[in-house]
């Protein structure tokens, strides 16, 4: 019988418990050093009622903060350095949504700020050393773990050396293997990376029979009958494991899947967690219900303002191209002269991007509500219609024209990866400075590759201080 690995979330669940017993010890302490320490002053008492409340919201939260950021990924990889410093940033982030807590609360006074900035300093340092030496002792329970699956690698002579190198050059796993069989050569006693060939294809499973073994890798290219070898393993109760292909340098992101009757590896430029998909679509509908409102205000103050200055309709309308491919109808508030459109071919000298983007300074199509609009990003605000919609996402990449994507090259599509968004790295990146448009496909794939909510969000706030100050808008 198999034991089948962890999902994520349990498969750190001790983590998540150590860094919440770090946090609240480091409160503690912060606490009963602002009582007792040379901070405390005789006619300053603290609410022990508020403060255990807080503790118990510190608690609550760094779940919140677990589920939403995943700070354990590739935990037990990590050294000190790269420890220390998702350290911090797990701290910071907490710290920052207590002080967010105190803002929406307005009980910022009711508490000592000697005491939260104590709080962060020792949460810092409890929970990097903890972490630390909780990983010391998984990793020294691995190496010694008496329990671990014997297990046997089946391979073929050419790449015997790399399959044993890759499965035994990490130490801890939960399996130790024990050797290694070679089909099409007979190489028994021989040693392979360290490894002894303790059988050939004939003596394999009579091998299998008379020791101790708990599971076979086969590697997938061995030969044809591998399929007929797994079942043979099966009916001995051993466990197999059937590579696919082997990936280290082909295919990043990779995932098995089940398709009608075929096991496939499944690989994209960025693979979204349910979780994550689900919460960006979550906070798409939030945001483009409150851009709406916005938009409705916009409607009433500026409406009027371009009926006058050019007359026509108030929104412009176009089709154009996102996630994949697919068209749809995009909105934005009119700010040029209608029929603009058939007057940008007679513009391309002007044009000051290079490549499949069209960019002007001071376009003598914008009427001059247009260019307040514009600088503002004022005319954006339609299109939260088209994220409520689903068309397009708060934070994406710039939906190209019809005429733009017909002139697009093969690795332009990249950036069709995912829904086009009202924001973006390269909205956020200088784009009034950027001239060049490999220079916007090569930011929008950043995106796309290192994508998480925390990065929406960083965006996001970014892109509201570009609205104020007008900075990169034209």
């Amino acid at each position: 019988m198999y034991r089948r690995g962890k999902r994520s979330w349990v498969k750190h669940l001790d983590f998540t418990l150590l860094d919440i017993i770090c946090l609240e010890l480091a409160f503690l302490t912060a606490y009963l050093i602002r009582m007792n320490g040379a901070f405390r002053s005789e006619d300053e008492l603290l609410d022990n009622g508020i403060y255990s409340t807080l503790a118990i919201f510190i608690a609550v939260l760094d779940i919140f903060v677990v589920f939403f950021s995943d700070p354990y990924n590739g935990i037990l990889r990590r050294n000190k350095y790269q420890e220390l410093r998702a350290a911090l940033l797990h701290c910071i982030l907490n710290f920052g949504c207590i002080l967010v807590y105190f803002y929406a609360t307005q009980k910022s006074l009711d508490y000592s700020r000697t005491l939260i900035f104590l709080y962060l300093g020792f949460s810092i340092v409890y929970l990097y050393v903890a972490r630390v030496l909780w990983k010391r002792l998984i990793r020294y329970r691995m190496l010694h773990d008496v329990n671990k699956s014997e297990m046997l690698v089946v391979c073929e002579d050419y790449n015997a050396a790399r399959c044993l190198h890759e499965l035994s050059c990490n130490r801890y796993t939960e399996f130790r293997i024990i050797g290694a069989v070679v089909v099409d050569k007979d190489r028994t006693g021989e040693t392979i990376e360290g490894i002894p060939v303790v059988a050939n294809a004939d003596g394999f499973l009579n091998y299998v029979r008379e020791n101790v073994v708990d599971e076979v890798f086969i590697d997938g290219n061995t030969r044809s009958s591998s399929e007929a070898l797994a079942s043979e393993l099966i009916e001995l109760g051993v466990t197999v494991h059937t590579s696919l292909v082997y990936s280290d340098r082909l295919l990043m992101n990779t995932t098995v899947e089940r398709y009608a009757s075929y096991t496939v590896l499944t690989s994209s430029m960025k693979m979204l967690t349910l979780r994550q998909a689900f919460f960006k679509r979550f906070f798409d509908i939030i945001g483009a219900l409150v851009g709406l409102v916005f938009t409705g205000i916009a409607i009433i103050i500026f409406g009027p303002v371009i009926k006058h200055q050019s007359p026509g309709p108030i929104f412009y309308k176009s089709t154009r191209i996102g996630r994949n491919g697919r068209r749809f109808l995009f909105y934005k508030f009119r700010t040029m002269h209608v029929g603009a459109d058939k007057l940008q071919e007679a513009l391309a000298a002007e044009n000051e991007m290079k490549g499949n983007m069209f960019k002007m300074e001071n376009d003598p199509r914008v009427f001059p509500i247009g260019h307040f609009m514009r600088k503002h990003s004022i005319d954006e605000l339609p299109q939260f219609y088209n994220v409520l919609k689903g068309d397009m996402s708060l934070v994406g990449t710039r939906p190209p024209t019809e005429a733009e994507f017909e002139n697009y090259e093969y690795h332009h599509k990249a950036r069709l990866a995912i829904k086009p968004g009202l924001t973006g790295m390269w909205q956020v990146s200088g784009r009034s400075d950027i001239t060049d448009f490999e220079e916007v496909v090569a930011l929008d794939t950043e995106y796309i590759q290192n994508f998480s909510l925390a990065l929406d969000a960083k965006i996001i706030l970014k892109t509201i201080g570009i609205v104020f100050n007008g900075k990169g808008g034209k």
